[in-house]
């Protein structure tokens, strides 16, 4: 039985078919799984993520380790990352998940409450704020750069070459 059990495993790593480049092993069960068919991720917002053994660690062509070495790496990897993940889910989730639905409520209330309504009254008021600055431009700075450029224009100069 350990020979058949040692074939299957190289099989099912050197198999293509079998192996699932981007998404590892499967080790649920899907009729055990509830959401089998449910995609988690429909938006793709962490395709970044979906990677394999031969994506982290590659053997160029003229190097190569033993083939059990290659196998045993290949399975400890995936075990450990599914493993890992599954761990750091229970006890990192709900509370992240929490920290991340505060954070969010507060930025969606500042958002609708606060920033919103000021954006907007700057606009309702910036009409206003356009004309009287229109005015004061035309009352106060239009004169001042009239009568400046009229000073320098009657400035005259001769060059010679003594």
């Amino acid at each position: 039985m350990g020979l058949e059990t040692e074939k299957a495993d190289v099989q099912l790593f050197m198999d293509d078919d079998a192996y699932s480049h981007h998404s590892g092993v499967d080790y649920a069960d899907p009729e055990k799984c509830v959401d089998s068919g449910h995609d988690r991720d429909p938006r793709q917002l962490n395709s970044h993520l979906k990677l394999g053994f031969e994506d982290v660690i590659a053997e160029p062509v003229t190097t190569h380790s033993f083939d059990k070495v290659w196998i045993c790496s290949h399975a400890l990897f995936e075990i450990s990352k599914y493993v890992i993940y599954k761990f750091l889910t229970v006890f990192l989730a709900v509370p992240l998940a929490f920290a991340a639905g505060i954070l969010f409520a507060t930025l969606s209330c500042l958002h609708i409450w606060i920033l919103m309504p000021f954006v907007k009254t700057c606009l309702m008021v910036l009409p206003s704020v356009q004309t009287i600055w229109k005015s004061v431009t035309d009352a106060v700075i239009t004169p001042l750069c009239t009568s400046v450029g009229r000073s320098f224009s009657s400035i005259s100069m001769q060059l010679s070459h003594d």
